[in-house]
């Protein structure tokens, strides 16, 4: 088993809650990988863990800004929310048979052969309320940090510097009927 952690948003999140299975965006999640462990020199297992995290947490601000792009509040797969949702960042974490990894797009990426089951989950990370206007910000912000501006940057690790809340997964139905 494979411990991964997946860029989500909260529309994919209700998904998940709703049918029991969730399809990352193109197979794409970060695991503690070979060229992962290769590219520190130090750390640990939970340090690498967390920088696994941390690279998911900034997919998942992609992907919030891609569907603020198609100019829907959901998740960029085209299904509608039935309410807007707030702009909150989302990791699952989940174990899962097979990944492989991707070092030609970075240390920490994976592929995954398919969906994952709420049964694999383990816990899911997510914003507070107060790192939504960081989050918008960046929202905004993420393709000029992408093409080096430094500002745009900056306005990045501003969203990057809130930590995410850690639910279980029996919690996420609870945490979706409070937003």
């Amino acid at each position: 088993m494979v411990r991964v952690y997946v860029p989500a948003t909260l529309a994919m999140l209700q998904k998940l809650v709703a049918d029991r299975i969730v399809n990352p965006l193109n197979g794409t999640a970060f695991a503690v990988t070979h060229a992962l462990r290769e590219s520190y020199s130090d750390g640990d297992e939970d340090e690498l863990a967390e920088v696994a995290l941390r690279e998911a947490a900034l997919a998942s601000l992609r992907l919030l800004a891609a569907a603020a792009d198609e100019g829907s509040p959901s998740d960029v797969v085209g299904e509608a929310a039935p309410a807007a949702l707030p702009p909150r960042r989302a990791v699952l974490v989940a174990e899962v048979d097979d990944a492989t990894p991707r070092p030609d797009l970075d240390e920490a990426v994976v592929r995954l052969a398919g969906p994952i089951g709420y049964d694999q989950v383990i816990a899911a990370y997510v914003d507070n309320e107060a790192a939504e206007s960081a989050v918008l910000a960046a929202i905004e912000a993420i393709d000029e940090a992408d093409l080096g501006d430094e500002d745009a940057e900056l306005t990045v690790g501003d969203a990057q510097d809130h930590d995410l809340a850690w639910y279980a997964t029996q919690e996420l139905p609870f945490l979706l009927d409070l937003l």
